[in-house]
């Protein structure tokens, strides 16, 4: 099975599984963890590590950018911390747009007074509508951790139970804390792991054919 018919397969399976928790899981999860987490801060907490990711990828891209015009020659690992880098800006961008298009309202309301599920009862996708109200699909936390994690999953793969225990940290963190359904980081961890995957074999390629 090639690379693009193992993504069609995973885009599918993603949907799938994001239908079914849209239908089934999503609000029963939302109002287990609002009726019984006395200190929902403490799944907050496992939120924080992907905040200073973007900013940190631009400034990864910069240094390792101008270290190559200069002459140097770029390590295995300076080379891995560049597609960490543009794998995560790539779905910073994606998750952007997505959010846009499906416009979700969130669990819980925590800015602005946003409509939510457990404080107003509203729930479902109004496309296209725009706004920070309206942007909890897919999880952008879940999409750069995922985009990170991808691309060291193949350039690493010694670590990768370290990495998964990363991923479920973020993932639980946010659903416990009722920032996200369930769905929302599955479509999010999808978007990562498509950046990262696509990336890396874009850089494979290309170093196919420099070699050739």
């Amino acid at each position: 099975m090639s690379g693009l018919h193992k993504w069609i397969v995973s885009l599918a399976g993603t949907a799938i599984a994001a239908t079914v928790s849209f239908q089934w899981l999503d609000r029963p999860v939302a109002v287990f963890f609002h009726q019984t987490v006395a200190r929902p801060e403490t799944f907050a907490r496992l939120t924080y590590a992907p905040d200073p990711m973007v900013p940190l990828a631009v400034t990864v891209f910069v240094v390792l950018g101008l270290m190559n015009l200069s002459g140097r020659v770029l390590s295995r690992l300076e080379n891995c911390a560049l597609l960490c880098s543009l794998s995560l800006i790539v779905a910073e961008l994606t998750k952007i747009q997505l959010k846009l298009v499906f416009g979700r309202t969130w669990p819980d309301t925590f800015r602005d007074n946003n409509p939510s599920f457990l404080h107003d009862g509203v729930y479902g996708f109004n496309f296209f509508h725009g706004g920070h109200a309206y942007a909890a699909f897919p999880s952008g936390h879940t999409a750069v951790t995922c985009a990170v994690i991808s691309v060291l999953w193949i350039y690493y793969p010694r670590w990768r139970w370290l990495y998964a225990l990363a991923v479920l940290a973020v993932a639980v963190g946010l659903i416990g804390a009722n920032y996200h359904f369930v769905s929302d980081v599955i479509a999010g961890g999808f978007v990562g792991i498509s950046s990262g995957w696509m990336l890396t074999s874009l850089w494979k390629a290309h170093e196919h054919f420099r070699k050739t």
